[in-house]
C-alpha cells in the first residue's frame, strides 16, 4: 500500500500502545477513539470515515447484557467505556460491512453484541486456568482464520478468565483450546472480515511473524474497503440502514 492509500483503523478505548504499534506495523493508520463521558455522539462519523475497527482487551462486560447475574469474579468495565463500546460494537456490526477485529474483551463484545453469551469465569466453571499462561489453539479447517494463518495449530498467550459460551447470530467458532474453551469466532459471511480472538496477538509482536499475519490481514481488508469506498464515491454504510426510520 502507498502512503495515501493506508486505511484508517479506529482503536476503541485504547488500553495499551501495543495496539497502535501493531496497526502501524501492519500498514494502517491508527485512530484512537475516546470514550469520554460515554459520549456516542460521534458514532456516525466513525462509521463513515473509518475503514476498520479494533476493539481491544479490558475488564468484563456486564452480564445483564446477556441475561445473567454477575459472578463473584466479575470485574466491571468503567461505565463510560461500557456505554461507548456497547453502542460502537452494535453500530459497526449492524450498520456497516467494514472489517472488525476484537481482541480478548473485544472478541467477547463481538459475541455479546451479536446476541451471544459468555462463560463468566473459566476457573470456577471448568476448573482450568486461562490467565497468564500460554497454550495451544486448534483453528477450524476451512475457516477464514485458517486461511490467514496458513496452519491450524499454534501456541498463543492467554490473559482471560471469560470466554464465549453461546455463539452469537451470524458467527461461528473459528478456534478452540484443547480443553474445549472457545478461542476465536468469525462471521459466517465469507465476504466479511469480522473476527474475534481471545489471545493478544499485539503483545506477541514484532517477534511473532505468525500473529503478524492476523493484523496484516485485518489492515489489508480495511484497505480493500477504503479502495471500494473511493470507487463508490464515499458510500460506507449499509443501504438498508440509511433508508430506515
Amino acid at each position: 500500500m502507498e502512503a495515501g492509500e493506508k486505511p484508517l483503523i479506529g482503536i476503541a478505548s485504547l488500553s495499551s500502545e501495543t495496539y497502535i504499534r501493531a496497526i502501524r506495523e501492519a500498514g494502517g493508520v491508527p485512530v484512537v477513539l475516546p470514550n469520554t463521558d460515554g459520549d456516542t455522539g460521534g458514532l456516525e462519523e466513525y462509521l463513515t470515515r473509518l475503514d476498520g475497527l479494533l476493539l481491544p482487551g479490558g475488564a468484563d462486560i456486564p452480564p445483564s447484557e446477556y441475561g445473567e447475574e454477575p459472578h463473584p469474579t466479575y470485574r466491571p468495565l468503567d461505565n463510560d467505556r461500557f456505554q461507548f463500546e456497547k453502542a460502537l460494537a452494535h453500530a459497526w456490526i449492524e450498520q456497516t460491512d467494514k472489517p472488525m477485529l476484537g481482541i480478548c474483551l473485544g472478541s467477547q463484545w463481538i459475541n455479546v453484541a451479536s446476541g451471544g453469551s459468555l462463560v463468566q469465569d473459566i476457573p470456577s466453571e471448568f476448573g482450568i486456568n486461562h490467565k497468564d499462561i500460554t497454550h495451544q489453539v486448534t483453528v477450524e479447517p476451512g475457516s477464514r482464520l485458517s486461511r490467514i494463518f496458513g496452519q491450524t495449530e499454534f501456541e498463543v498467550n492467554s490473559l482471560h478468565h471469560q470466554a464465549v459460551r453461546e455463539v452469537g447470530k451470524r458467527l461461528r467458532i473459528a478456534a478452540r483450546c484443547p480443553d474445549g474453551i472457545v478461542e476465536a469466532t468469525e462471521s459466517t459471511d465469507p465476504d466479511r472480515f469480522l473476527i474475534g480472538v481471545q489471545w493478544h496477538p499485539e503483545k506477541l509482536l514484532p517477534g511473532n511473524q505468525l500473529q503478524a499475519k492476523l493484523l496484516k490481514a485485518f489492515v489489508e481488508a480495511a484497505a480493500e474497503t477504503r479502495a471500494g469506498r473511493s470507487l463508490a464515491g464515499g458510500e460506507s454504510v449499509k443501504a438498508e440502514t440509511r433508508s430506515g426510520p
